[in-house]
Parts: C-alpha cells; sequence; structure tokens
C-alpha cells in the first residue's frame, strides 16, 4: 500500500522539478509571443491613430448632419 500510495507522490516530485522544464517554457513562451520589434509597434500605433481620426470624422459628421436636421 505504501509503494502504491509513494509511487505517484515519487514521480510528480521527479518531473515537475524547474530545471526539468524550464528551458521548453522558455522557449515555447518565445514562439508563441515573440518580442515585439519597435518598428512594428510604431506602425501598430499610427494604424491606431489613423482608424480613431477616421471614426471622430464619422462621428463630426454625423453630428452635423443632426444638428443640421434639428434646425
Amino acid at each position: 500500500m505504501a509503494l502504491y500510495m509513494s509511487f505517484p507522490v515519487a514521480i510528480f516530485y521527479l518531473f515537475n522539478q524547474p530545471q526539468y522544464f524550464e528551458d521548453w517554457v522558455v522557449k515555447m513562451r518565445r514562439e508563441l509571443y515573440p518580442p515585439a520589434h519597435k518598428m512594428h509597434r510604431e506602425d501598430i500605433d499610427k494604424c491606431i491613430k489613423k482608424l480613431h481620426e477616421k471614426k471622430e470624422k464619422e462621428l463630426l459628421k454625423a453630428l452635423e448632419e443632426e444638428d443640421g436636421k434639428a434646425e
């Protein structure tokens, strides 16, 4: 009975040591979430800014139309 209960605990202890899977975790993290390049981040920020400006222009146009109809 002691072997039956100690075997899973021992296996869990042996295979869950950080040194066994630390390299694997770091490698997978870099594959899934690569470090962002500054140039890519600037392009994304520019695109977001353009979208916000476009949406703001559309809202202003819609408000002007509503204001024109109300008069």
